[in-house]
């Protein structure tokens, strides 16, 4: 998937029209969307369920580590060589580690999706009914993927319209708008890996602390979001801004880790496929477009003063697969997952 998204990303340096342009796009995207999963269960499988929400957050830092690099680096080729050039030659880092991962990372053995054997007889095959039941039958799970198109909302909608408010609002050059924004959203490194530190450190003491902590951390970056736009404006927004920033993702670390808590080891990919799935239709694609419609009908300010309110909704939602995350942990088949030499 590595190799495929670089692939798209070095092609996007030859095309000639904006439908060539397009399908590059798309490229990247699919390798994008198939990396998380996989990525996702690797992680899953190589460190124990009470290190689980820490790797995931250090392993979610280089998200917007690598979005700043890539911008900053990508801004710098563009002015000196054009916007293509941009496109060949940030493409090359992706496809050189691709390659290395592909021959030197350690994968772990298929899982089998069969029930364990008990009293009623030997170990069989999980069919297809068995494994859709394993999604429904498991609340925790289904409102951890909701709640997570909600948060996904609010930092899609605001990684597009920040250049533009900073821009109409406060005076900032539309150069410099972008830069300003990017600022801000570079603090999210510091949430992801702070959020699964404390969530796993939590977790020892209650079961349940990684939909809880999801839940309160969600509410308080609806919160903090809300006195930006709506109590502060100058640098005393930027700063809070920047806190807010980190707030944002605290819930990532620990969310990730319920989508493969709550499921069997053979299914770990699967489950995040289909967060992925739902955080994408439900959140980062209607965040921006919904945020748009609104600073047409009524201003911007007021667009970015509501989109909160998606956070308070995510917020609610692990509060509430809290009280079942117990239970559907309980449930999981205890499945011992071998790495292969």
């Amino acid at each position: 998937m590595v190799a495929l998204w670089s692939v798209a990303t070095g092609l996007a340096a030859f095309v000639k029209s904006f439908p060539q342009l397009f399908m590059t796009r798309l490229g990247v995207g699919i390798g994008e969307a198939g990396y998380s999963p996989g990525g996702t269960a690797m992680i899953s499988a190589m460190y124990p369920k009470e290190k689980r929400s820490r790797m995931m957050g250090l392993w979610n830092a280089s998200i917007p580590l690598g979005s700043a690099i890539g911008i900053g680096l990508g801004g710098v080729i563009a002015a000196r060589w054009g916007w293509k050039s941009a496109f060949g030659l940030v493409a090359i880092p992706g496809l050189i580690i691709g390659i290395l991962f592909f021959f030197f990372a350690r994968d772990y053995k298929t899982v089998k999706l069969e029930r364990p054997a008990d009293a009623k007889g030997a170990a069989r095959k999980m069919s297809v009914g068995e494994i859709a039941r394993e999604f429904l039958r498991t609340p925790s799970l289904i409102l951890t993927y909701i709640a997570f198109a909600g948060n996904t909302f609010l930092s899609s909608a605001y990684l597009t319209w920040l250049p533009s408010f900073f821009h109409r609002y406060g005076g900032v050059p539309a150069g410099q708008a972008g830069m300003k924004s990017a600022s801000v959203m570079l603090f999210a490194i510091i949430g992801a890996p702070l959020g699964g530190f404390l969530v796993d450190a939590w977790m020892k003491k209650r079961i349940n602390a990684r939909p809880l902590f999801a839940g309160l951390s969600s509410l308080a970056s609806a919160a903090v979001w809300l006195v930006a736009f709506g109590l502060l404006q100058g640098t005393a927004q930027y700063l809070v801004m920047m806190l807010a920033a980190i707030a944002t993702v605290l819930y990532l670390s620990g969310a990730a880790a319920i989508t493969q808590d709550v499921v069997h080891p053979g299914l770990w990919a699967v489950s995040y496929s289909i967060c992925v799935i739902v955080q994408n239709l439900l959140g980062s694609s209607l965040g921006p477009i919904v945020l748009g419609s609104i600073s047409d009908a009524r201003g911007l300010k007021l667009a970015m003063l509501l989109a909160p309110v998606t956070s308070v909704v995510a917020g609610v939602l692990f509060l509430a697969a809290s009280i079942f995350y117990k239970r559907d942990l309980e449930k999981v088949a205890k499945v011992k997952v071998e790495f292969e030499n």
